[in-house]
């Protein structure tokens, strides 16, 4: 098959578009023949070489942790998912491709209403922002400070935030001032004043955080919230053992891709795509969301 592959660690310039060995699906598994795939801030630290503990992928290898598309093989022992099934899941590693294969637990239903684009891009955003909230516990009558509020995570957060119940403010760049309040979030915008907008806008703190950004808006946020159990980082894992706040553990599932993924079809969770690529440009892509910039997701698309 074809896929991104990298065959040394660096810059978006060492992902190609090449032939490797097809995956087989083994017990347990199904194979997704990848219709969408999303670009994630993981994938690029990975294709530059910064491994999540205890991961050690070989190389060469395909970047990519969210994917959808149509399965085409099902492995001994999987049941209730076939040949043909139109699926959204997520693993790690390998989704930049034409074939996938991942545990059958890790996918779920696409459903109808949700274009492949958005299918492609949603599992890891979606769960990140979802896991995020069960961590911090943002409810009503609360205050949720958002970093980052207007890229993928941050957006979703804003809405499921405010379906708790609490109030949310969230930074941004001026240009995403009215998506944010579109979205129902109060917008900031983040720069050399934002000490003093916060201050201004929140003088009695917040009850929760949840950091998209790091560096500055990091710091401000130990001074706005005390209770630092309740301050989750996306960005500074480095920083958060000393500081005692708390990143994002590794609890997804096909249950919850799957509820959030209803949300979406009702038309109670907005997911908007920033941009999408061709597979064979995921040098590209990989480039834009190394900007750190912008709205939305970005989406490599077969």
């Amino acid at each position: 098959m074809q896929a991104a592959v990298f065959r040394q660690v660096g810059g978006p310039e060492v992902l190609t578009w090449g032939r490797i060995e097809t995956p087989e699906a083994g017990p347990g598994e199904v194979r997704v023949r990848v219709r969408a795939a999303g670009v994630q801030p993981i994938d690029c630290a990975v294709r530059a070489g910064v491994m999540p503990a205890g991961a050690t992928p070989t190389l060469p290898a395909v970047p990519g942790n969210e994917f959808a598309g149509t399965v085409d093989q099902v492995g001994a022992g999987v049941t209730g998912v076939a040949v043909g099934d139109e699926v959204l899941g997520f693993g790690f590693m390998n989704a930049a491709a034409e074939y996938v294969a991942v545990p059958a637990e890790q996918v779920t239903a696409k459903p109808a209403a949700m274009p492949w684009e958005v299918a492609g891009g949603f599992s890891g955003a979606a769960q990140t922002a979802h896991i995020a909230l069960d961590q911090i516990r943002p409810g009503p009558g609360e205050t949720l400070l958002v970093h980052g509020a207007a890229g993928a995570v941050g957006a979703v957060a804003v809405q499921l935030a405010l379906r708790a119940g609490a109030r949310v403010v969230g930074t941004a760049s001026a240009a995403n001032q009215e998506y944010l309040r579109s979205l129902g979030a109060v917008p900031v915008v983040y720069g050399g004043h934002l000490a003093d907008h916060l201050r201004t806008l929140l003088p009695e703190g917040v009850d929760a955080v949840l950091d998209g950004a790091g560096g500055e808006a990091l710091t401000l946020s130990l001074a706005l919230c005390p209770d630092r159990s309740r301050i989750l980082t996306l960005t500074a894992h480095a920083r958060a053992v000393d500081l005692g706040i708390r990143t994002t553990p590794n609890l997804r599932s096909a249950a919850r891709l799957a509820a959030l993924a209803d949300l979406y079809a009702v038309g109670d969770l907005r997911f908007p795509i920033r941009r999408t690529y061709p597979m064979a440009r995921a040098a590209d892509a990989h480039r834009e969301v190394e900007t750190g910039h912008g709205r939305g997701k970005v989406v490599l698309v077969a």
